[in-house]
């Protein structure tokens, strides 16, 4: 490979600073365009923004409160066997479509939009009043109704703000089966190649076909911006990521639906 090719898979990503605490009704894109003309950096059409679902699901309005939450027969039996509060184990079965593991550590669910992951997502970290355990503080936050199509009106009211069109992914920390931690996971994408099919396409270095080799582009993208973002009190919930443009591209794409496993091929079931 040569040293121009070698550069052109360089990765960087820049923290975008001083984006402010989001409440329901605000813009993510105006607020990410305000960031970069305070940094002094020009978006581009290859660059790709990658954002916190936090500060989306917060401008979408997406909050709850545990004291509103009228707790079912199911939801009552499940905190029992799971020492959790009624109201919150009811906001999990009102997100999900599947209840997959109910265990102390932790609720698995099948999230409406389809994908897995610890109690459907709600969260009360870095929400103000947010206590999944109810009391006074008894706020919490929920995803995006659809981070897919959120994804899709941050890119075009950037590309109405700056006349640019970069990729656009929405991001939350996630654990893995087998794995200790998370790690940051692409739950909205638009813009970006969510997986990049290589089997029957390139070689490896002894010039065998590849067999089975399909890379998670928007979970990568996700992954390297979460480590720059943070997880506590960093207050960076945006970042740009560049040096992945080949896997950008002009149409919204399918989404990060094209990167979840159809329920008839989990093999774990």
């Amino acid at each position: 490979m040569s040293e121009q090719n070698e550069m052109s898979r360089a990765l960087t990503v820049t923290p975008l600073h001083g984006m402010p605490l989001f409440t329901t009704g605000s813009s993510v894109a105006r607020e990410i365009a305000a960031a970069m003309q305070r940094a002094d950096v020009a978006l581009g059409d290859g660059d790709v923004v990658v954002v916190a679902q936090k500060i989306v699901s917060k401008a979408e309005g997406r909050t709850a409160r545990l004291r509103d939450v009228t707790p079912g027969d199911e939801a009552v039996r499940l905190a029992g066997e799971t020492a959790r509060e009624p109201q919150a184990v009811q906001l999990i079965l009102d997100q999900s479509s599947e209840i997959l593991r109910a265990h102390p550590a932790a609720i698995i669910a099948r999230h409406r939009t389809g994908h897995v992951l610890a109690n459907a997502g709600i969260d009360a970290s870095n929400v103000e009043g947010g206590n999944v355990e109810g009391g006074e503080d008894d706020k919490v936050l929920l995803w995006p109704i659809d981070p897919d199509a959120s994804a899709r009106a941050i890119r075009a009211e950037l590309f109405v703000l700056t006349g640019r069109r970069p990729a656009v992914v929405i991001a939350d920390s996630m654990g893995r089966a087998w794995r200790i931690g998370t790690v940051g996971t692409a739950i909205g994408c638009a813009g970006l190649c969510v997986v990049d099919d290589r089997r029957g396409v390139d070689q490896d270095l002894y010039g065998r076909t590849l067999q089975a080799t399909m890379i998670a582009v928007a979970d990568a993208v996700a992954g390297a911006a979460v480590l720059v973002m943070g997880e506590g009190a960093e207050g960076v919930p945006a970042t740009l990521v560049r040096g992945v443009s080949r896997w950008v591209s002009d149409d919204d794409g399918p989404g990060m639906v094209a990167g979840l496993r159809p329920v008839e091929q989990d093999m774990f079931r």
